[in-house]
């Protein structure tokens, strides 16, 4: 049974998908979760963590506006002394073929998706170094592993993703943090339930478990990587994606 009472824990993206699933599971488990999405996105999220007997307060954060992932990790520290867990979880699409894609297209990407998670890493490195323990997890994607046409912006930003968290892992792994990624692959979300019905049926039939994950898939191994039951697990890259890349 994963225990993650007493931990604080910092979820980017947290007002939907995949980062509501994360925040709703670790908070089930007994973290403090901080759920932080741009604007009042995130308040409903932490009060239903609330409201089922969890322990949640929504931040506001817009995770590319400068010094806003800074100020937040610092307001954290004020409120509770300590970040234990961070999950990079925030990230956006801007699909286009290569020889169409612009540059503020490609900015964006790799400025919400990667860059913001440099600068919020980094923020919570000091507090873990000094705790002498934490655990980071970012998402990145089965497209940063395999490549996808269309997405070339998208692919980059979950590559460097990966090899970033190996990197800092290295880094810091003789100080009790550890740095793993989680590589969805398609997962049943609202964004992918706009998709016609044929196209969910398309997809499932060329994942060799014949089903799209669930958000609660990708909640349970980021859990997992979060808890003292993977404390020797680091700078490795956790594919939750039914068998469709291996």
């Amino acid at each position: 049974m994963i225990d993650l009472s007493g931990r604080i824990a910092l979820v980017t993206g947290a007002s939907r998908g995949i980062g509501k699933a994360i925040a709703a599971k670790l908070a089930a488990q007994g973290a403090h979760v901080i759920s932080a999405a741009r604007g009042d996105n995130a308040k409903a999220v932490a009060d239903e963590i609330v409201a089922a007997g969890g322990k949640a307060e929504p931040v506001a954060l817009d995770i590319t506006e400068p010094g806003a992932c800074e100020a937040a990790v610092a307001g954290a520290l004020g409120r509770h002394g300590r970040i234990d867990i961070l999950v990079n979880n925030a990230g956006i699409t801007k699909d286009q073929l290569l020889l169409r894609m612009k540059r503020d297209d490609w900015d964006a990407v790799l400025a919400t998706n990667l860059t913001a998670n440099f600068v919020l890493t980094q923020a919570v490195l000091k507090p873990m170094l000094k705790q002498r323990g934490g655990r980071i997890v970012s998402i990145s994607s089965v497209v940063g592993q395999a490549g996808n046409a269309g997405q070339a912006n998208y692919a980059a930003s979950k590559a460097g993703i990966i090899g970033f968290s190996k990197a800092v892992a290295l880094e810091v792994a003789s100080r009790g943090i550890t740095v793993n990624v989680v590589a969805p692959g398609l997962i049943d979300t609202d964004m992918t339930r706009a998709i016609t019905n044929s196209a969910h049926e398309e997809w499932a039939s060329s994942i060799p478990l014949k089903r799209l994950g669930s958000p609660e898939d990708i909640a349970a191994a980021v859990c997992f990587l979060a808890s003292d039951e993977a404390s020797y697990i680091t700078g490795q890259v956790l594919a939750v994606n039914g068998g469709m890349y291996m």
